[in-house]
């Protein structure tokens, strides 16, 4: 397109997909009650409404219900996808033409649309970011220093964007407010570990229809996405190495009974390898070298420069694409190595992403953070700041009675006893 980015409305790929792309967020939804509770909220009592809000965010079904949810709330809002891949062009579509919320996503964008797309989330001059990554932030911050009065806050809700959050505060330039929603409870025990073990599976399955039984796994990092990723690898039958730098970790891996050994070591076990530590090449030029003719690597962490793709192709003599997401380097050595999905987010490339009962409670996180800014508009000091533990509480509490679980509450005497320091044995 020509146009400037103040003239564009929406960016998507085909607004003919919107009838499919309104099918499946309100399947969506039926997972989502926890949000769609929050939307009702929001829709009655309006705290959003004179602020614009810029989202950066995997465009998917169940981001459409948080999009809805903050529209309902009355945010002038924009979303702009924070990954080449992870676009869904349907949803996209509908939420353009069903919801009217301004969309600037399309799966597979270049890095130059990608970028124009975060300046477009930039010149609608918002007062909340919600940043997938903090690319959004970051370019703020280095490019746009005069619009820093405008924003009250922003909100991040992955390790990759904390990390780098954190690193700003340090060197004394975030001067705003952030809320760190990755640390939630309801979000990282459970988005984590059970959304990214099985919608990285997914991905693996979809883009090579590989039998996980019987092959040898390596999953590098033991965090929550690591944790869960392997555990769900174990329970295909997959024989799993864990490769770490933190001893805790690396110890918690092995009781938990998997091998644990340095990257250098498992390349040359490895049938597929997967890396979710949101760190800088992982998998280098030596692993690639060591590595079984036709293994296969692929990223379930949140940019795709965990694998050392330059280094891969300096000594491939032909890349070919296999499957859809599956491309084949041709080596030197005579071996191949297979990478999927460029290297990015390979539960969003080849797959859905998260199951939306696990979004459901990400999503409410991401909700109730925009609201508790606005709410403490000029009472937050710059830097990270956690999900109140109430608010997180209350999340846990509306999952377990859409779910129709109850749980045991405490006894006046129960109560007395816990807050008492007289009482002993």
């Amino acid at each position: 397109m020509t146009a400037t980015t103040t003239q564009l409305k929406h960016e998507v790929k085909d607004l003919s997909l919107a009838p499919l792309g309104k099918q499946r967020i309100e399947w969506a939804g039926r997972e989502m009650p926890v949000l769609g509770l929050i939307r009702d909220r929001f829709a009655k009592e309006k705290p959003f409404a004179g602020i614009r809000l810029s989202a950066c965010c995997h465009v998917t079904t169940e981001t459409a219900h948080l999009a809805i949810a903050l529209k309902a709330g009355g945010a002038d809002a924009v979303l702009i996808a924070s990954n080449p891949l992870s676009t869904q062009d349907d949803v996209a579509a509908s939420l353009v033409v069903d919801y009217g919320i301004p969309v600037f996503a399309i799966k597979g964008e270049d890095s130059a649309t990608y970028n124009r797309h975060v300046e477009i989330a930039l010149d609608h001059k918002p007062n909340i970011i919600i940043d997938d990554g903090s690319d959004v932030t970051v370019h703020l911050v280095q490019h746009r220093q005069n619009q820093l009065p405008d924003i009250i806050g922003t909100t991040e809700e992955t390790t990759t964007g904390i990390v780098r959050l954190a690193a700003m505060f340090k060197d004394g330039v975030l001067s705003f407010p952030a809320m760190n929603v990755n640390d939630a409870e309801t979000k990282h025990f459970f988005d984590n570990r059970y959304g990214t073990g099985q919608s990285t599976l997914d991905g693996i399955i979809r883009a090579t229809n590989l039998l996980l039984a019987g092959k040898t796994i390596v999953v590098a990092g033991y965090g929550w996405c690591g944790k869960g990723t392997a555990l769900r690898a174990r329970g295909m039958g997959a024989n799993v190495i864990v490769t770490e730098i933190n001893a805790v970790r690396a110890l918690e891996a092995t009781m938990d009974g998997f091998r644990v050994m340095p990257m250098e070591q498992a390349a040359a076990e490895g049938d597929l390898f997967i890396t979710v530590t949101g760190n800088k090449h992982v998998i280098r030029g030596e692993h690639f070298a060591q590595m079984k003719d036709g293994a296969i690597v692929c990223n379930s962490g949140h940019f795709d420069i965990e694998i050392d793709l330059k280094a891969l192709g300096a000594e491939a003599s032909e890349v070919r694409t296999v499957r859809p997401f599956t491309q084949q380097y041709h080596l030197k050595s005579g071996k191949s190595v297979i990478v999927l999905g460029e290297g990015r987010l390979i539960n969003l490339a080849a797959a859905e992403g998260h199951p939306s009962a696990v979004m459901d409670m990400s999503f409410a996180n991401q909700a109730m953070a925009c609201e508790y800014l606005v709410k403490n508009k000029g009472k937050l000091q710059p830097g990270l700041h956690s999900i109140p533990r109430e608010v997180d509480q209350e999340i846990a509490r509306l999952k377990l009675e859409a779910m129709g679980i109850n749980m045991d509450t405490l006894t006046s005497d129960q109560v007395e006893y816990m807050n008492s320091w007289t009482s002993g044995t």
